[in-house]
């Protein structure tokens, strides 16, 4: 059994950071402001949660004037976001980037050699922890997670279970789900979370564990069915659908919605990005996204960011290990 559910408590910012917000742009340690447009480097395809989130994240902070220069949503996520952590390596010292993080942040450095050591990044703001759900077709007669289990073992190592990219979250999740009830399920990757939803409706693949922001719209149109949810209590946003741990299962899984900058980023560039996510956490429009879309709020910044980004990597080398050994 596979829990690696972390949650800590949102830590005031340091005092040496001499950290303001204002109801404009936020001011930093020197009033330092980006003096160039900043790419928001986005770790995945266009379509899936981390794409749309990030999008998302660059239309508060333009409508509630956080930053003083535009944001640039640019989506590098060739190689399970192996892109994304190379580009930022190549702009050490760079004020004019950041990157949005999902649980790639570990995973890819792990399984392939690109030369990155997550520890040499810049952590700035953790803003959330996103959930999964078991989805199936709304058509399927299966409505509980025991009638999948039996659906899965029926098929004879034919089902197919759609996700994000081999060694990502989704077939992470998918391996756990295998260690758990010995299991073999074909794992089908796509580019993004988007087509993965898409191809569910549509009879393409048999299963998912798509983050709800993925799923909600056709949730909502009838389309598809959450059957077991990976927290440790019951999502909001779908208070009949039981956790795995109720139906007797210890599995907890989380994808992690942050920001880091590159190596050797300026300390007040820094302080400056830390500041403007701090606002957009206080919106009311982020507020309500988050509630709609079953995101658990969990503001994090600096050192203790850090020692999260650490812990999780560690736990996320136990599951790939455990993957390796279950298809060797």
């Amino acid at each position: 059994m596979i829990n690696i559910f972390t949650r800590r408590s949102a830590m005031a910012l340091a005092a040496s950071a001499a950290i303001a917000v204002t109801a404009g742009a936020p001011v930093a340690a020197a009033d330092w402001k980006p003096q160039k447009p900043v790419e928001m480097v986005i770790m995945a395809g266009q379509g899936g949660g981390a794409d749309r989130l990030a999008r998302l994240f660059q239309s508060i902070i333009q409508k509630e004037n956080l930053s003083s220069m535009p944001i640039l949503p640019v989506n590098k996520g060739g190689g399970s976001g192996a892109e994304a952590l190379r580009y930022l390596k190549d702009n050490e010292g760079d004020a004019h980037k950041i990157m949005a993080t999902l649980n790639s942040y570990y995973t890819t450095p792990l399984r392939t050699d690109i030369g990155v050591d997550i520890t040499e990044y810049t952590p700035i703001a953790r803003m959330a922890l996103d959930t999964f759900v078991l989805w199936v077709n709304a058509d399927s007669d299966i409505q509980t997670l025991d009638d999948w289990v039996a659906a899965v073992r029926a098929s004879g190592g034919e089902w197919k279970m759609g996700g994000t990219g081999t060694g990502q979250e989704d077939s992470l999740l998918t391996a756990m789900l295998e260690e758990e009830f010995d299991l073999d399920i074909t794992y089908v990757p796509f580019k993004g979370g988007g087509d993965v939803a898409k191809n569910l409706v549509g009879g393409h693949i048999d299963s998912t564990v798509n983050n709800p922001s993925e799923q909600m719209g056709f949730y909502n149109a009838g389309k598809s069915r959450p059957i077991v949810a990976f927290t440790p209590e019951r999502i909001a946003a779908f208070p009949d659908t039981p956790t795995a741990g109720e139906e007797g299962h210890d599995i907890v899984y989380w994808m992690q919605r942050s920001f880091v900058g590159p190596k050797d980023m300026p300390a007040e560039a820094v302080a400056y990005y830390t500041a403007m996510f701090e606002a957009l956490s206080e919106t009311e429009e982020w507020k309500t996204y988050t509630e709609e879309k079953a995101l658990m709020a969990d503001f994090l910044t600096g050192d203790a960011l850090q020692a999260y980004f650490l812990e999780e990597r560690a736990k996320h080398a136990d599951i790939l290990q455990i993957m390796d050994e279950g298809s060797s």
